[in-house]
């Protein structure tokens, strides 16, 4: 890590060019000017009178300590370990203490090495003139978490894995993009592109996976690795126990000279944000995953804990579910009732977002506005403003009357018979109280404009299940699920998978994350163009577009941004927020005091 840091110092002020036929890597942000040294206070004589106060000894700063062990508590259950297969927050948490990549992002915005020597630019000869022939050059030494080597093979192995086709990957947005990864020798890592993709950076950045540990890619679903991965990280996997705790102790084999200092992490699956409150307030846990704003006035009157808090990309939204869900084999069959854009604006004209984040929230939150609203690729868009006027007449323009009990039933509508009754399943994962307590506001806001919301709450495995466990969210067996998910530095893997019509869920393509079943020719094309598109000022147009066509379609309704909260004791040492990963991103620098 000590190299790490050092090269993300330099890579801070380090401005890259973009040239004519390759893309410069991700907007870094140079450093703050030093301040300048102040001279010493003048020391004031003693007074005659009186004789000098004696001079206290200095004390000495403690510097980290090896051992001990750290707790974090979180609510929701990993269904899988194998980051390929699932997207889950948690699941990301969790491989955040064991897997690496090439490189990862810092605090600030920028990208600093990882598994790599440096990041590759075209001014350190990493990035070729035609921007199609991309050079990694690996750390000496680093070895797997069993002691064997890292070599380049485990990359064309993680690149076979990805695009063996039927398997269930998540996405493979960029490596379809790859013709193919050359190893001159084990330390050297050269991706070929097929023509030129801009986000290059974004491949192999946070994961590779082992060949020798893994199997047969055909058969990934049945792999051990999906429930004991191996990594690089600094620590391993000891043992998961489903729905109850993971435990990691540190890896042995890790390249950095006594690092981590941790000898143990424990993530404790518990049933609510609740009781995670109650551990961390008691001291039986060090560490509070995912806050809410709703947690300032408890955890700021609790000795001895701390709050994480940067501002997040993204946020917590509703997914709409544009395609009948009783017909899974036919992803783009109209909705009965959301395939209508007039039912989907209303939908959000009639949410009081402002009434969530003033009364949940404690006004700390911003409304939400499109999927990219921080960062170099933030498009300052305006958000739709609540007007349940304007959300009653849509929905009678799209042939939805008033009923005798208030609730809307089709007359005239586009799909939906009439009589029809205006009634939607409203989905979250369960446990989660901030939203159980938004679900109650927002079916109250629906019910004024006459539509009936009725609730039903999972665990996160069961609603952000995979295919094979027959997901709502994948089999599109839902019409409104609520949850968040944001963008990398980079947007574009993303955009693609919200929005591409060839990322919507189906039989054919199990791993398809376009969970609303958007699709818009033009999006499509601004997409691919902007895979190809060097100019990080046009990629950003191109992006801004799809968000305000998404904006206009409403296939997702933004409620809010939030901060990125965490909380832990102050006996753990080395915590260093960062909106851009996950919690355990410098895990190897933890101690405790």
């Amino acid at each position: 890590m000590n190299a790490r840091k050092l090269l993300a110092l330099v890579l801070l002020a380090l401005v890259i060019t973009v040239l004519a036929a390759c893309a410069a890597p991700e907007p870094t942000k140079p450093p703050a000017a030093p301040k300048p040294t102040e001279p010493p206070a003048a020391t004031k004589a003693p007074e005659p009178t009186k004789p000098p106060a004696p001079t206290a000894a200095p004390t000495a700063t403690p510097g980290p300590k090896r051992g001990g062990k750290v707790t974090m508590a979180v609510w929701q259950s990993p269904t899988t370990l194998n980051g390929m297969l699932g997207t889950q927050t948690v699941m990301h948490e969790v491989l955040s203490f064991i897997i690496e990549g090439f490189t990862q992002v810092m605090p600030d915005g920028s990208r600093a090495p990882d598994l790599a020597k440096e990041v590759p630019t075209p001014q350190n000869g990493g990035v070729s003139a035609d921007g199609k022939t991309i050079t990694y050059k690996l750390k000496e030494g680093i070895k797997w978490s069993d002691g064997t080597p890292l070599t380049c093979a485990d990359f064309q192995f993680t690149l076979e894995a990805i695009m063996t086709p039927g398997v269930g990957v998540v996405s493979t947005t960029g490596y379809d993009q790859l013709e193919k990864i050359e190893c001159p020798d084990p330390n050297t890592v050269i991706l070929k592109f097929k023509e030129f993709y801009a986000p290059y950076l974004t491949l192999f950045s946070d994961f590779v996976l082992p060949k020798h540990y893994c199997g047969d890619p055909k058969d990934m679903k049945n792999w051990a690795y999906n429930r004991k991965p191996l990594g690089t990280g600094p620590f391993k996997l000891d043992e998961w126990v489903a729905d109850s705790y993971v435990t990691l102790s540190r890896n042995p084999n890790y390249r950095e000279k006594d690092k981590p200092y941790l000898d143990q992490i424990v993530i404790r699956i518990v049933p609510s944000s609740e009781v995670a409150m109650q551990l961390l307030a008691s001291g039986e846990v060090d560490i509070m995953w995912n806050n809410t704003e709703a947690d300032f006035p408890m955890l700021e009157k609790m000795t001895g804990v701390k709050i994480s808090d940067p501002l997040q990309i993204g946020g917590e939204r509703l997914f709409l579910n544009m395609a009948e869900n009783k017909d899974p084999s036919d992803p783009k069959k109209p909705h009965l009732i959301l395939s209508d854009v007039k039912v989907r604006q209303a939908i959000e004209f009639g949410i009081n977002k402002q009434r969530i984040i003033d009364r949940l929230l404690y006004g700390k939150a911003k409304p939400g506005t499109s999927e990219l609203n921080a960062g170099f690729f933030d498009c300052k868009l305006t958000p739709r403003p609540y007007d349940p006027e304007q959300a009653k007449k849509l929905l009678t323009e799209a042939g939805w009357v008033p009923g005798p009990d208030g609730i809307r039933v089709a007359k005239g509508a586009k799909v939906a018979p009439d009589g029809t009754r205006l009634r939607l399943k409203y989905s979250t994962t369960s446990g989660n109280k901030l939203r159980e307590d938004s679900q109650v506001l927002i079916v109250e806001d629906m019910k004024a404009i006459g539509v009936e919301l009725f609730i039903e709450n999972a665990p996160s495995s069961v609603v952000i299940g995979t295919w094979d466990g027959a997901s709502p969210r994948r089999r599109g067996n839902f019409d409104i699920i609520m949850y968040t998910t944001n963008a990398s530095i980079d947007p574009h893997s993303q955009m693609v998978n919200l929005f591409a019509s060839w990322t919507i869920p189906h039989e054919g393509n199990k791993g398809g994350t376009n969970y609303s079943r958007f699709s818009d020719p033009k999006v499509d094309e601004l997409l691919r163009a902007a895979a190809k598109e060097p100019d990080m000022n046009k990629r950003k147009e191109m992006y801004c577009q799809i968000a305000k066509i998404g904006q206009e379609a409403t296939n997702m309704i933004y409620l809010y941004q939030r901060l990125d909260l965490d909380s832990y004791r102050d006996r753990l040492q080395g915590w260093v927020p960062n909106a851009w990963d996950n919690n355990g991103w410098n895990a190897e620098d933890w101690w405790l005091k």
